[in-house]
């Protein structure tokens, strides 16, 4: 991974602005890195160059979309996948990418983390195991205190509440998820802040609705024309469904970094819950409209039958994003599933 030196500002120029705290080493470590088999030293940074680093653990759907707009601002982005076919695809869109087992993380590329200000953690828990990463507190402990850390978010999901019957519930609402996997999230969650604390670097909880964006929404499962799985099959079920297109993740995102936050956890949720029948309904009109044709075929299919079929409701909850809209000051881009689907299918010129 070569790391060049890029200028860059964030929110049309405006500096971000950090308390800098004292640490163990005061300057940025010279270590050697490599990148395609070609190696470099990295040397020290000072002043605005050394703040735009982001280091994304995890580069799935939203690791991506947040490192090409942080990359467009003129960030250095590096992150991690778990596959070679993943990385190479990845790394043809410009993407800096390593391959990383965050079961058993190399000494290397955990170096490489000491050079970055700031730490987006995207990696999902393991059924039986937990947080891969924090399985080795004592590592990440020792990389964060010796390198230049600043800045650390956890993605999450709102799954950690559980099923609160429809009820209207913020950031202070008691988590009590009912499912192994939002337990882990929420043991994950107290882990990374909890290890945050101990090194002495800022960091929140993002707790996450249904993750929506270009390539990943309704209009794009209908046009695929593909079955559901089984666990769409499942949320087709719930009567509220608390979402967020990936645009605003990252904006949230970026206030973060810019805000001296009040509070460690934010849910980012958009402010139409609705049911995901209401959703798929909704995207089907539009695909009806712009593609009438192709809408009559995936209707004489019997695979469309979830997009359309009657379920049962059960209740659920309603997520809210108060907190993010009065303490991060976003701006929804897409404050509900229609305008958010509406701009997806706006940008498709051609489904096949």
């Amino acid at each position: 991974m070569e790391i060049c030196q890029l200028s860059g500002h964030f929110f049309s120029g405006i500096p971000l602005q950090f308390n800098y705290r004292l640490r163990k080493s005061a300057r940025t470590p010279r270590f050697l890195t490599y990148a395609n088999g070609v190696s470099c030293y990295q040397t020290e940074k000072t002043g605005q160059d050394s703040q735009n680093r982001m280091f994304i653990l995890g580069m799935g759907f939203v690791g991506q979309f947040f490192a090409e707009e942080l990359r467009n601002e003129g960030w250095i982005v590096s992150g991690t996948c778990t596959s070679m076919k993943k990385r190479n695809e990845l790394q043809e869109r410009g993407l800096d990418v390593l391959l990383f087992d965050a079961n058993q993380p190399e000494m290397g590329t955990m170096n490489t983390l000491k050079s970055y200000t700031h730490l987006l953690v995207s990696v999902p828990p393991i059924m039986g195991i937990g947080d891969p990463m924090l399985q080795h507190g004592e590592l990440l402990r020792s990389t964060m205190i010796d390198g230049n850390l600043q800045w650390l978010c956890y993605l999450s999901s709102t799954s950690v509440y559980g099923d609160c019957g429809g009820a209207c519930v913020d950031e202070d609402f008691l988590a009590s998820p009912t499912n192994e996997m939002a337990k882990l999230r929420l043991v994950a969650e107290q882990g990374w802040l909890n290890l945050a604390h101990d090194v002495g670097i800022k960091a929140h909880v993002f707790r996450l609705g249904g993750i929506y964006g270009p390539g990943r929404s309704a209009v794009d499962t209908i046009i695929k024309q593909g079955p559901l799985s089984e666990s769409q099959k499942r949320r087709v079920a719930k009567q509220f469904t608390s979402r967020v297109h990936v645009a605003d993740i990252c904006q949230a995102l970026k206030a973060s970094i810019r805000i001296e936050l009040s509070r460690r956890i934010y849910n980012i949720v958009d402010d139409d819950p609705a049911s995901r029948k209401e959703v798929f309904a909704y995207a089907l009109d539009l695909v009806e409209k712009k593609w009438p044709s192709l809408v009559k075929e995936i209707t004489s299919h019997e695979r469309a039958e979830p997009f359309v079929q009657k379920t049962t409701l059960k209740g659920e909850k309603r997520v809210s994003n108060a907190h993010m809209k009065n303490e991060l000051a976003v701006q929804l881009l897409y404050p509900s599933y229609k305008s958010g689907l509406q701009s997806i299918i706006d940008q498709i010129e051609n489904p096949f």
